[in-house]
């Protein structure tokens, strides 16, 4: 059967996971900018609320994945306190400045990791060279899956990409395609990359408990989420989105 991971940053979003059945969460941060490391407090409390295996987002910040030498130590620490904590999984990817995954850094943070689960995240997607980078992260060992859009802005636009990608892996290593993944596009999506694993955000939105709102000013950037609606993963778009994908399987 289909596996299903889902991303989450919050508690309630966890708890909504885990009723729904998924195989794993995500715990990021800072979704907004595609996922930063989660705090300790946020960990303890979502692996204290939830059955399901956590893996931990290990981004230092937002941007490229090009890390210096200080954001480099703070992965390190941040994976060291996760396995401390008795973690799942983590959740990392370091690129060079050209665009390759740095192999030896990678290897360092799995060495690290180990006996926790690691999956090589989308920084997959801005590597220069899809098909070398899954030999690279391939020849680093100790690394379960690579979780990708194909270098696209969706799956489905990238459908093609990890479609040669789940090819050539074999069964070497988990393709588990992420990004813009709906009801609506999930069986062309399986149909035409032949996955076992997914991973999706099944968003909704809730409105804020706030009655006094402040039409004037905002808490990010000119572009920002809306201050007064917060993302949450929906069970129900979780099911949902599980029945259209087992629909797919048996026909």
């Amino acid at each position: 059967m289909l596996k299903f991971e889902i991303c989450i940053d919050s508690v309630i979003s966890g708890e909504n996971a885990d009723k729904a059945g998924a195989c794993r969460v995500e715990l990021c941060d800072n979704l907004v900018e595609g996922g930063t490391t989660p705090s300790a407090a946020m960990i303890e409390l979502v692996k204290s609320r939830i059955k399901t295996p956590v893996m931990v987002m290990i981004r230092p910040r937002g941007g490229d994945f090009c890390y210096d030498e200080d954001e480099f130590w703070i992965m390190k620490r941040d994976i060291e306190l996760c396995k401390q904590w008795g973690v799942y999984g983590v959740v990392f990817g370091i690129l060079t400045e050209d665009g390759f995954v740095d192999v030896p850094r990678c290897k360092e943070l799995v060495e690290l990791a180990k006996p926790m689960k690691v999956t090589f995240h989308r920084a997959f997607d801005m590597a220069n060279d899809p098909y070398r980078a899954l030999e690279d992260v391939i020849s680093i060992g100790g690394i379960e899956r690579i979780l990708t859009s194909g270098q696209e802005k969706s799956v489905l636009e990238g459908s093609e990409c990890i479609a040669e990608l789940v090819k050539r892996a074999g069964d070497r290593i988990i393709i588990m395609p992420g990004g813009g993944v709906t009801e609506r596009n999930i069986q062309r999506i399986l149909r035409l990359t032949n996955v076992q694993e997914i991973h999706i955000s099944a968003s909704s939105s809730r409105p804020s408990q706030m009655v006094y709102r402040n039409p004037n000013c905002s808490m990010g950037f000119t572009l920002s989420s809306p201050e007064y609606s917060i993302k949450i993963a929906s069970q129900e778009r979780i099911q949902s989105m599980m029945q259209h994908a087992s629909h797919q399987a048996n026909e």
